[in-house]
């Protein structure tokens, strides 16, 4: 008898503000885990998926919560399940009830995974339009306002006199515990309003 891979969790949030605890439950006990806490968009900023993906072995198992924690979209989808069946492993959705791996990889399966891959991207793109609806009602009714600044005023203008001393923006924003985008756009805000 051959010898049993190991079972090797995935989970994903989109920020680091959220928690992992309800997926966490929802795999289960696992030999390897594996985690992201960013979007989904980008698979460049996923290092725990591209960590999972060059760990596991042919008889692994990656086991992930939901379809739509390994990928926002269909394509996304098909591609990584693919990269996992090619180095002889297999899927396991728990939300979705269904395991895929070499040995059943058929025309069957495949319209399936692309079935319950549509629908999750659906369901994903249904999220976003309501709450962009949501958002436009807040606005209306002059409730939103929007996501609260990371940087306060006097941040912004410590960090201009910063870079205006040849300080390099990469250093003021880990200095101010930010990252360069969040930087960046702190100071083209302070920069129209001037």
């Amino acid at each position: 008898m051959a010898p049993q891979g190991q079972v090797v969790g995935y989970v994903r949030v989109s920020s680091e503000q959220q928690n992992l605890a309800r997926q966490l439950d929802s795999i289960g006990e696992v030999d390897r885990l594996f985690q992201d806490k960013v979007s989904g968009g980008s698979r460049a900023a996923r290092v725990g998926l591209a960590e999972c993906l060059r760990y596991i072995r042919h008889g692994d198992t990656v086991r992930v919560a939901s379809m739509d924690r390994l990928a926002r979209s269909l394509v996304d989808l098909q591609q990584i399940v693919d990269e996992i069946l090619q180095k002889g492993a297999a899927v396991q959705f728990v939300k979705e009830g269904q395991t895929y791996s070499p040995s059943t990889d058929d025309s069957m399966s495949r319209l399936l995974l692309q079935i319950l891959g549509a629908f999750a991207e659906f369901e994903r793109n249904l999220i976003r339009e309501r709450q962009a609806e949501g958002i436009a009602i807040a606005k209306r009714e002059g409730k939103y306002r929007g996501r609260a600044r990371r940087l306060t005023q006097a941040q912004v203008q410590h960090a201009q006199v910063q870079i205006a001393l040849g300080v390099p923006k990469s250093r003021v924003a880990m200095d101010l515990g930010v990252n360069r985008s969040t930087l960046y756009r702190a100071l083209s805000r302070e920069t129209r309003t001037q």
